[in-house]
């Protein structure tokens, strides 16, 4: 009898750490474009999902749309330099996030701007 229960109460334990690893870790899908999930961990709150931000901080902070033509027709060296150095109230990136990663928010704000 005490056997049994001691399986059960690991199967109901191992049951709760798979579900809340699956609440805390990464969303990988086959949709997931590359930067998308890193944007939405470090750039959304302020810019919003969409980047548009529509977001408290960003309207409180005049953030401009990252779909926009102002944006977009900056080059990737420009994007790059504002995210590594930050700008205004944007904070700096670098040291913060890999060279690979900063590239990969460059591209995911031009998907932006191709979804507007």
């Amino acid at each position: 009898m005490r056997q049994i229960m001691k399986q059960r109460w690991e199967s109901i334990v191992g049951a709760m750490l798979l579900f809340a690893a699956s609440l805390v870790g990464p969303r990988v899908s086959a949709e997931t474009i590359p930067g998308e999930d890193l944007f939405n961990g470090k750039c959304a709150s302020c810019h919003g999902p969409d980047g548009g931000g529509k977001t408290p901080v960003g309207a409180a902070l005049k953030i401009r749309d990252l779909r926009s033509e102002d944006v977009q027709k900056q080059s990737d060296a420009d994007l790059n330099k504002t995210i590594s150095k930050g700008k205004n109230k944007m904070p700096a990136f670098d040291g913060k996030l890999k060279k690979e990663q900063i590239e990969q928010l460059v591209g995911y704000v031009r998907e932006l701007g191709k979804k507007h």
